[in-house]
């Protein structure tokens, strides 16, 4: 009860010191009454949105082009696609242009608006603007500040544009910049992962399958097969790039803009490669591009954790197949011997907060109804949490990889006979017997081999000839594990050709995309 009085109290007081000279809100015309301080705080959304201060005011600095290729009409590059002249203007600065190719503006008030836009960001870009009561989220103390820059002027920015199609324009602009950055850096993790299957491909290892030794494969056979992954992560982000990059500016609240701004204009303006959004109503209600973007930090960091998992595994006492450079790993507060792959294990466990992440957005969404809502304000510290982590997993990933230390000794040591089984069905194939008896046949050499508490390839041709005649001397070739890796010597598979072969699939495919 106390508590309920205190909270009465304290919006009287608001009440009271809302006087004439008070600074009004955007949407505060037909309201008489003070807000309470504690719904202020629970409303406002700029201590999380001001990092999209660039968006919403001017030029941003990570650049993005048009690309055609056979894969998709569309496609984001950073600097290496050919020819293609860079033009991104951001935000209010675009709308400005738009209301005076309109005639809502005359050319000297938007050329007012756009420089007072450019002192706004220079104040952010040098961390000297000034936050004040009542700028409850990143747009409303832009407008606030450049209405105090130009005078009068700056209110006629806001002419048929509502928060609505703003917000959405602002976090779509600062999404698909983030998201060419997040690409770049996961081409650079797939390079450094290739370059290492390129170095270290003579390097035979255990594969397993249920954790449990299976058949004998090569360093960078497991290497890639966790890049393959990462490929597909890549392809992923390139499809969803023109779903981010479709313009909701012009929309208005919901119905459109009264004033005829040319919305294709604004598009091309801002680098809006995937058009404009169909439908107004849809333009200010639709936060699929957050979803799908979660989507692929979470699986992405699904991927990154499998291949961390690995790592842990073989980085362990147990097995000692690799060790993580000092730079990534941490020691123990009480025992000296210690030495942790604290990066690997920081990633699993951002995977799990990622896919929260994910869930989170979905709940947000599910009950929604048409057209904008204030729930969708929870988007945006998932949004940033998501993209802002699996940027940095994906840096570290990177390092990890560069830097890890691998010892061939102890893999090759990880390797034994009875992994060779299937080997020893296969050679009974080539001899025309059905692998599904010649399966059975093996399975009696492991049994014979445990009964006579010998390694498998320690039988003698005699041994294995009281199970199948057709065994002779050459069966002992198949104890060499060198040459049953090199028998996977299909398209993907285990063998040295087919390694390299792999390599050069993805170098073409980073150069194919230009990243």
């Amino acid at each position: 009860m106390l508590v309920v009085q205190a909270q009465a109290q304290t919006v009287v007081e608001a009440q009271q010191s809302d006087g004439a000279g008070s600074k009004k809100k955007l949407w505060g015309g037909r309201f008489t009454g003070a807000t309470d301080p504690l719904m202020e705080k629970f409303n406002e959304s700029l201590p999380f949105d001001k990092r999209m201060w660039h968006e919403d005011t001017r030029v941003c600095n990570v650049k993005l082009a048009i690309c055609t290729s056979a894969h998709t009409s569309h496609q984001v590059r950073p600097s290496q696609c050919h020819g293609l002249k860079w033009q991104t203007v951001q935000g209010s600065q675009a709308y400005a242009r738009a209301l005076s190719k309109a005639g809502v503006l005359t050319e000297d008030e938007a050329a007012t608006i756009v420089g007072g836009l450019d002192q706004v960001a220079k104040e952010w870009e040098t961390n000297t603007f000034e936050i004040k009561q009542g700028d409850e989220d990143i747009h409303t103390a832009n407008e606030r500040r450049l209405s105090e820059i130009v005078g009068a002027v700056g209110g006629k920015l806001h002419t048929g544009r509502s928060r609505n199609d703003q917000v959405a324009t602002d976090t779509r602009l600062w999404l698909l910049n983030k998201l060419v950055e997040v690409r770049a850096s996961l081409a650079d993790l797939i390079r450094a992962s290739v370059a290492r299957a390129e170095q270290d491909v003579d390097v035979l290892m255990p594969g397993f399958t249920h954790l449990q030794p299976a058949m004998t494969v090569r360093w960078s056979h497991w290497l890639l097969g966790h890049t393959a992954a990462w490929q597909r992560d890549d392809m992923r982000l390139r499809d969803l790039m023109p779903r981010v990059a479709m313009l909701p500016l012009g929309s208005g609240a919901l119905a459109g803009n009264p004033f005829g701004v040319d919305r294709q204009f604004i598009a091309q303006e801002l680098g809006f490669f995937g058009g404009v959004c169909p439908n107004s109503m849809d333009a200010v209600s639709d936060r699929d591009f957050v979803i799908e973007a979660l989507f692929f930090c979470s699986l992405h960091l699904v991927h990154l954790s499998r291949w961390a998992e690995d790592l842990i595994i073989y980085s362990s006492g147990a097995f000692k197949y690799v060790q993580c450079s000092d730079a990534y790993a941490t020691g123990s507060s009480l025992m000296p011997q210690k030495k942790n792959p604290d990066a690997l294990e920081l990633i699993r466990g951002k995977a799990g907060r990622l896919q929260g992440n994910l869930a989170g957005m979905l709940a947000v969404m599910k009950s929604a109804p048409t057209t904008y809502n204030k729930d969708f304000q929870e988007a945006w510290e998932l949004m940033f949490d998501s993209v802002d982590t699996t940027f940095d997993c994906i840096r570290i990933a990177t390092g990890v990889i560069s830097t890890i230390k691998i010892n061939p000794d102890r893999m090759l040591a990880g390797l034994s006979a009875d992994m060779l089984a299937t080997d020893l069905a296969e050679y009974l194939v080539r001899k025309g017997v059905p692998f599904r008896e010649t399966h059975h046949m093996s399975g009696a050499a492991v049994k014979l081999a445990e009964d006579k508490g010998c390694q498998l390839s320690d039988l003698t041709t005699q041994d294995l000839q009281t199970i199948n005649k057709l065994f002779e001397d050459d069966v002992q070739e198949v104890w060499d594990f060198d040459r049953s890796a090199e028998m996977r010597d299909t398209e993907g598979g285990a063998s040295k050709r087919s390694v390299l072969q792999q390599v050069e699939k993805l170098k073409t495919y980073l150069s194919a995309e230009g990243i």
